[in-house]
């Protein structure tokens, strides 16, 4: 179709000029403009000119990942009728729920006259000239073991569950049915996470890659939303990942990596609990560390599951204590384990004013927080601990402990990660107690 004047013009103009001249156009110019991607789009949501078989944009949250994926589809399907594509999600819920009909799906970026109609039943979308997309679950790589496609989207992949390698074994089945027409191509969208599926797209020399923060997109976000994330986020290891879209490597000699933490999560508990301890590493003073609170829970299956990270930072001691007390309520713990080497008596008095009734045991570290933690380390590395959902700010300070000594995570000192420590030391390595009968 060919461009009218009035948008080859616009799509001249640099991108500041473009967005004044957009807001200066009547309703009527407007609606007629708006299925135009190349006028709203930034840099980084446009698709390399041409060569490429994979492109993966790793940014940060808000970046308009999904909006580039889709659009992407969307030209694909509507300007080739024989198109065979693969949406393919961490599970078929997301793909319908965010590819298919999120605010920035396919349904939604539609035009009138070209808009595809979904069919639930058979998990496909059918567009108007006759393309086709298929919905596919990462968790479940067979599925895309014989169909073939043209081309591919797959969102958010640093999310996918690799447990037992599942990840790694659905993109290696998409690629290798991705050989109908004359270009097959593969779009991966994702906030940076260093999980072997990505790592191993980035040591592509095949690969186009786009990156950027969540600014790159600060014009389509809430003014709100962007001064809260960066005053609560800031320059720290998450918000480095989460807003910058930096990919936070492994740490050589680190007790945790975190492919071992991925390898070890699962999205809700998969066995019964049979005891629940509560490790508490109280801060030495209310303006300085956080008080790491971790709520952990041995299985009836014999492995222990980390289930929360209850910790506040820069808390007097009664709030502290307040906060371990309700997460001890609220997980009907069996054991709160508080280190006591600076406070001896003040954490017990403070913890049991929180609450008299608290099963409190206080524990003396007569080892450096390494040698403490090389034991739990080990428990992971055989497959008796697992990670319920995500623990982002847990899990950073895990990978900075270092197995020679030493501390090289967010902070000044790993509060939440001792306080795992102890919780799992209490359950798995410390001696075992009875489990109770819980009220129902």
């Amino acid at each position: 179709m060919a461009r009218s004047s009035q948008l080859e013009d616009l799509l001249g103009l640099p991108p500041a000029e473009r967005r004044a001249a957009l807001r200066d156009l009547g309703e009527t110019q407007l609606k007629k403009m708006r299925t135009c991607w190349e006028l709203w789009a930034h840099d980084g949501q446009l698709p390399p000119r041409s060569g490429w078989h994979t492109w993966l944009i790793l940014a940060g949250r808000g970046f308009g990942k999904t909006r580039a994926g889709a659009e992407w589809i969307r030209l694909v399907a509507e300007n080739d009728r024989t198109a065979r594509l693969a949406l393919v999600a961490g599970s078929l819920g997301e793909a319908r729920r965010v590819m298919v009909e999120g605010p920035a799906g396919l349904l939604a970026i539609a035009p009138d006259k070209a808009r595809p109609v979904f069919k639930p039943s058979k998990g496909q979308l059918h567009w108007p000239n006759g393309a086709i997309a298929t919905l596919y679950s990462a968790a479940e790589p067979e599925a895309l073991r014989g169909p073939q496609h043209s081309h591919a989207w797959c969102d958010e992949i640093a999310k996918w569950d690799n447990g037992g390698g599942r990840a790694e074994a659905a993109w290696d089945n998409l690629l290798l049915g991705l050989r109908l027409g004359n270009e097959p191509q593969v779009v991966a969208t994702t906030t940076p996470r260093a999980v072997p599926l990505v790592r191993r797209l980035l040591a592509s020399a095949e690969l186009a890659l786009s990156r950027g923060p969540t600014l790159a997109n600060a014009d389509n976000l809430p003014s709100g939303f962007v001064r809260s994330v960066r005053l609560q986020y800031g320059r720290s290891l998450l918000g480095r990942q989460e807003l910058e879209g930096e990919l936070i490597e492994e740490i050589e000699g680190a007790l945790w990596s975190r492919t071992l933490l991925e390898d070890c999560r699962e999205d809700s508990a998969s066995a019964p609990e049979q005891r629940v301890v509560i490790g508490v590493d109280p801060p030495t003073s209310a303006h300085g560390d956080a008080c790491g609170i971790i709520v952990c829970a041995l299985g009836e299956d014999g492995v222990a599951r980390v289930l929360a990270d209850c910790s506040v930072r820069k808390a007097t001691p009664e709030k502290w204590a307040q906060a371990v007390a309700h997460a001890a309520r609220g997980w009907q713990a069996d054991r709160v384990v508080a280190e006591a080497n600076n406070g001896g008596e003040m954490v017990r008095s403070v913890l049991h004013a929180a609450d008299i009734a608290l099963p409190l045991r206080l524990v003396h570290a007569s080892r450096g927080k390494s040698a403490r933690a090389e034991p739990v380390a080990a428990l992971y590395e055989a497959g008796r601990v697992r990670h319920v959902g995500q623990l982002p700010q847990l899990e950073d300070e895990l990978c900075g402990l270092m197995g020679g000594g030493g501390y090289e995570g967010p902070g000044r000192s790993p509060d939440r990660a001792d306080a795992l420590v102890w919780a799992l030391s209490e359950l798995m390595l410390g001696r075992r107690s009875e489990p109770r009968v819980r009220a129902l």
